[in-house]
């Protein structure tokens, strides 16, 4: 089995992206959930609904945030 790790998008930038990290390291400035899964998928870990994974930790809102509220 995988060891499984943990994915962390953060809060909206003023511009509207989400930076992605997976074990601390920065993937990218993601601008909707599926720059999110192409960022998880370059990383290995294919396969994995950003909507409802428990994988990834949502920071200032789920996947539907995209603008800072």
């Amino acid at each position: 089995m995988p060891r499984q790790r943990p994915v962390v998008v953060s809060r909206p930038s003023p511009s509207g992206g989400r930076r992605v990290r997976v074990d601390g390291e920065i993937l990218g400035l993601a601008y909707g959930p599926g720059d999110v899964a192409e960022f998880l998928r370059r990383a290995g870990l294919e396969d994995v609904d950003v909507a409802t994974s428990p994988l990834i930790e949502w920071r200032g809102g789920g996947p539907e945030v995209w603008q800072q509220q």
